[in-house]
């Protein structure tokens, strides 16, 4: 799990999966091969991986309620998030999603 600031998110370049949870979360654990499948569907998209809880500022800033959340972030900004998901091929929509160029009316 990662240390990371929402001013450094906000100025990465490009795609980028961030996921909120904790090693302890029994979802989180059931996600994590969800994941995997999802993300070797895209391998050139960063995963950073983010402890959340208590006295965790970055995720009360995305407004994280319920792990696993995963935020999807194009060039600093949120595209898109997934709490809690069921299936591979929804995280991989997302990803693929990610992967779009940006439509000319969303900049």
């Amino acid at each position: 799990m990662e240390n990371i600031s929402s001013e450094q998110i906000e100025e990465m370049n490009g795609s980028l999966l961030l996921e909120f949870g904790a090693e302890w979360c029994d979802y989180c654990r059931a996600a994590q091969p969800l994941i995997k499948a999802a993300l070797a569907k895209h391998p050139d998209i960063p995963h950073i991986k983010i402890e959340d809880g208590k006295g965790k500022r970055l995720g009360r800033q995305y407004g994280i309620k319920l792990w696993p959340s995963l935020i999807f972030i194009r060039d600093g900004k949120e595209i898109s998030r997934l709490v809690r998901p069921q299936n591979a091929d929804i995280i991989a929509q997302h990803l693929a999603d990610l992967e779009k160029p940006p439509s000319p009316d969303s900049q």
